[in-house]
């Protein structure tokens, strides 16, 4: 089976012609070729997708094992004989100097592509060693990406608003007269922290320059001091939270200032959309607006009233029908069920991202046994460190917690244990050499996976189980040096059929 990845884009000439079209029938017009890809492939009508000139290019294979190949220099060529499109301005380099020659030559013939790119990727070549070097929670450690210089405009500051974010951080957001930045109207942008303000030395009134960091996030970067009229004014952090008027601090060592009150409102509904969101439980349909909507009717207060929710509420709210709360409703019902991986990181508790939520569910057995943790129990979960510990202990003792979860126990809500037993696979850790002929690869390692194994890249002391298919490298020589157990192909699907 092989599996490629890579890059859907639009052309420059497609999306000049797109949005031709846009405005001949009296439409929006897309700002730029990348949104107008990401809105092509979001499409629900394939045949309206069909239609937006997309256009795609093949970077990588999901398993490096499944193709014919020692070197990410060998695969394009491979791929191109399959059909493939590969993009032509991929070269090899050999040394730092090459990489750095590669980044001018394109950065000069930006402009003249017929698509638009905002950097190059390097990546080492040997796939051996792209396995060592192993991959990061969010990235792989053997490939970086070198943005080119961010875009940047001037414009004015005419107005700061602080807004409070979920853990209670106030972040000064510049209001900005209107500016085009590649395409993009700018109106709003970041100005972190009141250090930040201060450093930079930024006023009202300020001309000043910004950049759209990653060409994604607008970001202010200096004032154009030569343009001050004598007329513009400090910014000045409020002392209250903006929202429910409680005194604001500012936490030992830290550059944020925070509102601590656990009853704000501005917190309680960015705690929300965090829950229902993609970084939190994932319900299809709870997307930011739709919580605003929530809890702005009083539907939702707290995120046991999402599993309270009724069709018949949903379908009564502007811009709702009986379809969208119905499927709203069948996302919840599929929400009840949860891995405790999940529910922790949905949580939104301070210091507890993917990672740590991960960490936690690995270590503990139950969501019961993280309630009753102390801080000192945390800290004993490798990769866990003193704030996240206290956080942790501070979260689950407070008494308003404990009521949120009971609450959401009576509703129906599973949390899933990530491996207490039940899973016949657990505690045993699987390496895969050489190829299976029943199975992919990929489909061996998911199966696994769902019976509570882990599976790894890369031979070391924790591996309790080769599996070993046709033409088995010298990872079978080495496992057998070690005494692991090794897995014929025929003994691992027997295993899988036990189990």
């Amino acid at each position: 089976q092989l599996v490629v990845r890579g890059e859907v884009y639009m052309g420059k000439d497609g999306f000049a012609e797109l949005n031709r079209r846009r405005r001949d029938a009296g439409e929006s017009l897309f700002a730029n070729p990348r949104n107008a890809a990401a809105g092509s492939l979001r499409q629900l009508d394939p045949r309206v997708t069909a239609k937006r000139g997309l256009r795609f290019f093949v970077y990588a294979v999901a398993d490096t094992d499944a193709v014919p190949c020692e070197r990410q220099g060998e695969l394009f060529p491979w791929l191109s004989k399959l059909g493939f499109a590969v993009n032509p301005h991929i070269k090899l380099c050999h040394g730092l100097v090459e990489v750095e020659q590669r980044y001018d030559h394109l950065l000069e013939i930006r402009e003249k592509l017929s698509y638009e790119i905002d950097g190059m990727v390097v990546k080492v070549d040997d796939f051996h060693l792209q396995k060592r070097l192993g991959n990061t929670a969010r990235a792989p450690r053997w490939a970086v990406a070198w943005k080119f210089p961010a875009v940047q405009a001037t414009t004015r500051i005419i107005g700061v608003d602080f807004q409070v974010g979920r853990t209670g951080a106030v972040t000064p957001v510049a209001l900005l007269e209107p500016v085009r930045v590649e395409g993009v109207i700018v109106q709003r942008a970041t100005l972190h922290n009141k250090d930040e303000i201060e450093r930079k030395d930024l006023r009202i009134g300020d001309t000043v320059l910004i950049q759209r960091a990653g060409d994604v996030i607008p970001e202010v970067i200096k004032p154009v001091v030569e343009q001050r009229t004598g007329k513009e004014k400090p910014i000045v952090f409020p002392k209250n939270c903006p929202v429910c008027g409680h005194p604001l601090v500012r936490p030992h060592g830290e550059a944020v200032i925070r509102c601590v009150n656990p009853h704000c409102p501005a917190q309680r509904l960015q705690s929300l959309i965090h829950f229902a969101g993609k970084s939190g439980v994932d319900i299809e349909g709870l997307g930011k607006k739709a919580v605003e909507q929530l809890m702005e009717k009083g539907l939702v207060r707290d995120i046991p009233d999402f599993f309270r929710l009724k069709k018949e509420d949903l379908a009564r709210l502007d811009g709702w029908g009986e379809k969208s709360a119905q499927n709203v409703i069948e996302a919840i019902e599929k929400a009840r069920r949860m891995p405790l991986a999940r529910f922790l990181g949905a949580l939104g508790i301070r210091y507890v991202g993917e990672v740590t939520a991960q960490l936690l569910a690995g270590h503990f057995a139950t969501l019961t046994d993280i309630m009753a943790a102390k801080k000192e129990d945390f800290l004993n979960v490798e990769g866990i460190g003193e704030q996240a510990a206290a956080s942790l202990e501070d979260y689950f003792s407070d008494p308003s917690t404990r009521a949120m979860i009971q609450e959401l126990l009576d509703e129906g809500v599973t949390i899933l244990p990530p491996s207490d037993g039940e899973k016949p696979l657990a505690g045993r850790v699987f390496l895969f050499t050489g190829t299976l002929a029943s199975m992919g690869r990929n489909e061996a390692k998911q199966i696994v996976k769902e019976l509570g194994g882990q599976v790894v890249s890369g031979l070391s002391n924790r591996v309790t189980d080769l599996v070993a298919g046709e033409k088995a490298g010298s990872k079978l020589k080495k496992a057998k040096e070690r005494g692991i157990r090794i897995l014929e192909e025929k003994e691992f699907l027997e295993l899988l059929e036990r189990e």
